[in-house]
């Protein structure tokens, strides 16, 4: 561990990056143009002190999920991060582990959107990242661990995935997952993690069966959906997927399609995330 390398590295990217490039307010009192501290541990969720003693050179070794939260929250490039886990003594994240970290030029587009609900997801579904909308209109889905990380897994196996859009549409949307899953596949030949993923939802849903039997292949690019939200009613929106180069991750964005779902959404950011724990959808 280079502890005073590792303490000048993240004091310089910490005054790089500008509140409004993290979806913070920009206020009138800042002596610098960057990031605060207290600002830098809320987004990587960890404690103030720990951040000043990494950045004085006198901490622990951090962790690899505690250097990911770091990189997420400074909004690192594929290469910084590697660097900051160099630095830290940790060998950086393998093909699949990096996968599972969202891209930055992804995060800051996702603190760009502001209000609108955009979430950051694998090529398997697992949520990356998710602005203050989404969750509001979706509930918090990026504190899933296991198989239920991936929306896929939890659609086929758990009613609660389901209950979050209405009934008649669930084929549609059951019938869409299966359909993008089959193109992951087969992008993905051979990958151990989506075999394992595909052999449990096999064992595990006949609905699953049914689907994958009929050969559908489709990427997910664009859909309309409506969300039934226990707060404000249906909010019916359009999804449009931004997806990187190498596909492995997307950008997905909700824009509502009329008036009367516009108002909704409005109303749900003043009702805010009252009743709604970490990890349970909103229905």
């Amino acid at each position: 561990m280079h502890r005073a390398d590792l303490a000048a590295f993240l004091r310089r990217r910490r005054e790089m990056v500008r509140p409004g490039d993290v979806g913070l307010a920009d206020g009138p009192r800042r002596r610098t143009t960057g990031l605060r501290r207290e600002e830098v541990a809320l987004l990587a969720g960890m404690s103030v002190d720990y951040i000043v003693r990494l950045e004085q050179g006198r901490s622990s070794q951090p962790s690899t999920q505690l250097l990911g939260a770091l990189a997420r929250a400074l909004r690192l490039s594929d290469d910084e991060r590697a660097y900051l886990f160099h630095l830290a003594g940790h060998q950086p994240p393998p093909a699949e582990g990096t996968a599972r970290l969202a891209r930055a030029g992804l995060l800051r587009m996702l603190d760009l959107l502001g209000d609108t609900p955009a979430t950051v997801l694998s090529d398997l579904g697992e949520t990356l990242a998710q602005n203050h909308s989404s969750m509001l209109l979706l509930g918090d889905d990026t504190g899933h661990s296991g198989d239920r990380r991936y929306h896929v897994y939890r659609w086929f196996t758990d009613p609660a995935a389901r209950a979050v859009y209405p009934p008649e549409d669930a084929e549609h949307h059951a019938r869409v997952i299966v359909a993008d899953l089959r193109a992951v596949s087969g992008r993905r030949h051979g990958d151990p993690t989506v075999a394992r993923l595909f052999q449990r939802l096999q064992a595990e849903s006949a609905d699953f069966r049914r689907l994958w039997a009929e050969h559908e292949v489709a990427v997910r690019r664009a859909d309309r959906k409506t969300v039934v939200h226990p707060r404000v009613g249906r909010v019916r929106v359009d999804c449009e997927t931004l997806t990187t180069p190498d596909q492995r991750q997307k950008l997905l964005v909700l824009t509502p399609t009329d008036a009367e779902s516009r108002e909704r959404l409005d109303l749900l950011r003043v009702v805010g995330l009252e009743d709604f724990p970490a990890g349970t959808p909103a229905r």
